[in-house]
Order: structure tokens, then sequence, then C-alpha cells
């Protein structure tokens, strides 16, 4: 594990037995893009940075360049060279690759963050509130689905391993993919036991990885598991859910397994969650939502235990949800999740320990002051974790700043008065709308050029999606119409 501090002076004795050093950012759509190097060449760099292609930032998750005006990369500047500048304080080594280190980077130009950089646009966030003596802490759960990776020629024992799903699904539907088990057993005890090399070596390597797991096992649909990571600060947080991302899958490569984050990888089970414990802290690390005693003039009684900082930050997450979707529901995909009877939030609510609600409050009487916090139920297992985690910072901040009050009333109270919630979007094309209108939350508290670029994206996303022939269409209509 990392010391806390590390500077260039300490690289020389931290690598004195290695040969190479591998780095990697992440991309808009959460995916690490990196590169190997000699360590004389990453000791050169350190400091400084080295050239980056902005392509990452030009092209989608497929490589394929943006058909939209994606300003941040534009094909007119010939995808010139970023500058990216290794953190050094994100030192790992990675226990599946020989332990070679590891280090993550953020991207600059002209010596200033790339606006799409979720890991600086997080940190910025972050240095805002830690001038007010504000610390945030996060925790993620993560669920997913793991499938059994299939040779090209099939499934058993005497098919050749290729180990690429994208070959067998270019012969196959992928309805053909077998999940590692079958049914639905969450919480079981047994059920793990039929993967467990697999099951165990990835809570024992995320240790290994300074990417620890606090809760591990399975959950609701075919070979779903479900990972809590442990709570720390939520620039930390941010970077182990890209790196568990990445664990899981190198670790699923050795044991002929898929591990799969989409929001809702087959139809009629239960979407795969990525959801989001947030607090905040003075520097001496007192919850700054948790309220010394009850208050009895509050006008529901699910906030008595929630500090005046800690509502205001509820009303600010509150009144930007539907302006912020697409940066917790990223993907087409990511909108079959959120619909109602599936464990999935569709509609602005909030509610003492209420697993139905889009932000779930966890206080005293349920915890220790200690542990009052949010649970944000929204985004899926295919967020961007350091934009997830951005829009909800800078939105209970905006809450904090202008010391909004809470104007929806718990799930509670309104099922008390026959009120119905106010619905988010349920598709990204009506996510993006909102996102990106004039007068928006997510322009007041977000960079305007990341809100254009992320639109870019996204649009270009709807685009490809809107030119494709799914398996449903060509089955329902291939001898009909």
């Amino acid at each position: 594990m990392a010391p806390t501090q590390i500077t260039a002076d300490d690289l020389p004795a931290l690598l004195a037995d290695d040969i190479k050093v591998k780095v990697a950012g992440v991309d808009c759509d959460g995916i690490l893009r990196g590169k190997v190097m000699s360590k004389e060449k990453f000791l050169g760099i350190a400091q400084k940075g080295f050239g980056f292609s902005s392509a990452v930032f030009g092209w989608d998750m497929q490589d394929v360049l943006y058909t939209t005006d994606a300003k941040i990369a534009p094909a007119d500047s010939g995808y010139v060279d970023f500058l990216a500048v290794p953190d050094l304080n994100s030192f790992r080594r990675i226990p599946w690759e020989d332990d070679i280190p590891f280090f993550l980077v953020r991207f600059v130009q002209d010596d200033k963050p790339v606006s799409a950089d979720g890991r600086s646009m997080l940190k910025s966030i972050c240095d805002k509130m830690a001038a007010k003596d504000c610390l945030g802490m996060a925790g993620v759960e993560l669920e997913f689905m793991n499938f059994q990776t299939p040779s090209e020629d099939g499934y058993g024992p005497n098919a050749s391993q290729t180990r690429d799903i994208a070959a067998f699904l270019d012969k196959n539907a992928p309805g053909a993919l077998r999940p590692v088990t079958v049914g639905s057993f969450s919480y079981s005890a047994t059920r793990p036991v039929a993967f467990k090399n697999y099951f165990y070596d990835i809570f024992d390597t995320a240790a290994r990885f300074n990417c620890g797991i606090e809760g591990w096992h399975t959950e609701g649909g075919p070979g779903v598991y479900e990972a809590a990571l442990k709570v720390c600060e939520v620039n930390e947080m941010a970077d182990k859910v890209s790196l568990f991302k990445l664990l899981a899958k190198s670790i699923g490569i050795t044991h002929n397994i898929t591990p799969c984050f989409m929001a809702k990888p087959m139809q009629g089970q239960p979407g795969s969650s990525g959801h989001i414990h947030v607090s905040l802290t003075d520097l001496s690390g007192k919850n700054l939502f948790a309220r010394d005693t009850p208050d009895p003039d509050t006008p529901w009684a699910d906030c008595a235990s929630l500090s005046d900082l800690g509502r205001h930050f509820l009303a600010g997450i509150l009144e930007a949800l539907p302006d912020i979707m697409p940066l917790f529901a990223p993907t087409i995909n990511s909108y079959k999740r959120l619909v109602e009877n599936f464990w999935a939030p569709v509609n602005i609510s909030w509610g003492l320990e209420d697993r139905m609600a889009s932000v779930r409050i966890i206080t005293p009487p349920v915890c220790k002051p200690g542990a009052t916090r949010f649970e944000v139920r929204i985004p899926g297992a295919d967020l961007h974790p350091h934009y997830a985690l951005s829009a909800i910072l800078a939105a209970g901040w905006r809450g904090v700043e202008k010391n909004l009050e809470i104007t929806v009333p718990p799930v509670s109270a309104q099922k008390s008065a026959g009120v119905k919630a106010e619905l988010l979007p349920n598709t990204l094309e009506e996510a993006l709308r909102r996102f990106n209108a004039d007068g928006s939350v997510a322009r007041e508290i977000l960079d305007a050029e990341f809100v254009d670029f992320f639109t870019a994206t996204r649009e270009h996303e709807l685009r490809v999606w809107r030119e494709a022939v799914t398996d449903w269409e060509f089955r329902r209509y291939v001898e009909t119409v």
C-alpha cells in the first residue's frame, strides 16, 4: 500500500527493483486508458507529465470517432497531445501482473485541467469544500452479473479457449451467453461455492490492490455479485471504483469468466446498481450531517436527526436530480434498469431507511451519529464514478451555499397524502434535454465546456443506437411485416 504522500524524490527507492511502470487515465465513459513505459522514462516525466493523445476524449468506448462536435478533442485539431501528469499518491502494484507499479494520471492542456477529466473535476470540487473545512466521504456498492466466457466454438471442456465474448457474439445472440449460476439467490451462503476460486480471488486481490471490499455477497439475479467498497475519502473512492472494475475483469480472464457492469444485462431480471453512500465531515473527522439531538420541530420525522447542513445538502441533491441524470445513468441501457418494481428509483424521492427512494437517509437511531449519510440509489453499475460523485457533491454543496430547504416530502408523507412524486427522465434523450438546457442546475454547478462536451458524446451514443437493428426488432418483424 502506498504511503500517504509520495514525492518525486521517493520514486527511485520505491521503484528500485522495477524495470517498467504502468499508467492510465480515465476517459469520459469511465474506461481506463493507459500504457506501459520503462522505469527510466517514467522517472523522467513523473513531475512534468508526458504526451497522451487527446483522441481518448475524441472517440467512444469502441474507439469510434464521435459523430458529434465534441469540442474538447475536435477532429480539426489533429488530436494533439494532452499532458498526462502522474498522480504519485495513486501508486499501487497490480497483483495479477507480477506486481508491476501502477499510477493514475490527470489530463492537462495549456496548464489547465482538461474539463472532461473526471479525476480533475472531482478534485476541484473537493478542494473547494476543503477550503470551508469540509471533507467528502463515500462508499460505493457495485452489483454485476458474471458470465461464463465462451470459446468461439462454444462451451465445455473440449472447446477451444479463445476467451473472447466479442467473437462469440459475432456468431451468436446475447441470450446464448450463460451466467455462472442460474436463478436468484441473494445473500446465499452456498451459491459462491460453485465458483469459489473466482469469488475469493476477487476479494483477496482487492485487498492487495488497495481497493478493499467491506462486504461481498451474491445478489438478485443469475450469477450476480455485489461488492461494497470500504468507505474512504471521495477522490480515493472514485478511483477505487474504476480500479475495481479493472480488477474484476482481469481476474475474470484467468477464470474464464466475464464480469458485466451493464445496468440491465438481462430482460426480466433486476438491474445492476452502483449505489453511492456519501457524507461530509470536518477536517477532524466529525460527521457534519449528524444532529446532536433529534429536532422535535421538524415537519418530517425522517430528517429529525439530520443537521441543518445535511438538510441543505439533501435539498441541493433533490433539486438537481432531474438535471444531472446523464451523470448517474450515462448509457442507453442505463434507463432499462430505472423502471418500477425492480428495486430502482424512478422519481424524486427520499426517506429514512427507504430502499425504494432515490435518496435513502441513514441517521440515528438506525446508525451511530458518526455514520449518518445519504445513499443515492439512482446510479447503476455502468456509472462513471468521478462524474457521478462530482455531481452529488456539487449539487449538495450548492444546496449548502444557497441554504436550500427541502421542498419534497419524504416518501412516507407522500403516501399518506396520496401524492405522486415527480418522475425523473426515463430515457437518455430526455435526460440530455434537461442536462443541456439553458439554466439547468448542471450548467450552474459544472464547467460549461464539460456540459457541452458530455452532451455531444451522449448524442453520439443516441445516434449509434438509433442506427442499430436490435435482436428484438429482427425477431419481431423478420417474417411479419
